[in-house]
């Protein structure tokens, strides 16, 4: 915790989500991993009821916490 998600604009046969856990978002090539939708149960539940969310809008999730928020910086090419 806290987990963080944003989704971009989808781009060939990806999600465009980036979900990540923990407070620094890294710029390590590694850092973000693909998986499949049907594992997120399994490895980040905490994200599944943000998936709806447009490009565009981000979320933040921690004990007792949660904030949703436009972020059109993400929509910038």
């Amino acid at each position: 915790m806290p987990v963080n998600g944003l989704p971009h604009k989808p781009e060939g046969d990806t999600s465009g989500w980036y979900i990540w856990a923990g407070e620094q978002l890294s710029d390590d090539p590694g850092f973000f991993v693909p998986l499949h939708v049907e594992h997120l149960a399994e490895w980040c539940p905490a994200a599944i009821p943000y998936l709806a969310l447009p490009p565009g809008w981000r979320f933040l999730v921690a004990t007792g916490y949660e904030d949703v928020w436009p972020d059109q910086s993400l929509l910038q090419v």
